[in-house]
C-alpha cells in the first residue's frame, strides 16, 4: 500500500486543464463579439421608446391632462435605463 502511494506521488499526472482554459477563452471571445450588437440594439430600442414616450407626453400635455408628471417620469426612467444598461454592458465586458 505504501509503495503504491509513493509511486502515485512520484509519477507525473498530465494536466487536462488546458483544454478547459482554451474553451473558456473561446467562449469569452465569442461573447465579446455579441456585446456591440446587443448594446446597439438597446440604444435603438431606447431611441424608439424615447420618441414614442415624447409623443405621448406631448399629446397628454396638449389635451390638458393634469397627470403629466407620472407619464414624464416613466418615460424618462425607461430611456435612462436603456441607455445606462447599454453602457454598463460595455463596461462589464471591458469594451
Amino acid at each position: 500500500m505504501f509503495a503504491l502511494a509513493m509511486l502515485l506521488a512520484i509519477t507525473q499526472i498530465p494536466a487536462f486543464a488546458q483544454s478547459g482554459v482554451n474553451g473558456l477563452n473561446t467562449a469569452t471571445s465569442t461573447l465579446k463579439t455579441y456585446v456591440d450588437p446587443v448594446t446597439n440594439i438597446a440604444l435603438v430600442i431606447g431611441g424608439i421608446v424615447g420618441i414614442v414616450g415624447g409623443i405621448r407626453v406631448y399629446s397628454k400635455w396638449n389635451s390638458g391632462d393634469q397627470d403629466i408628471n407620472k407619464e414624464l417620469m416613466g418615460w424618462g426612467g425607461s430611456c435612462l435605463f436603456l441607455v445606462l444598461s447599454s453602457l454598463i454592458i460595455k463596461a462589464f465586458f471591458g469594451l
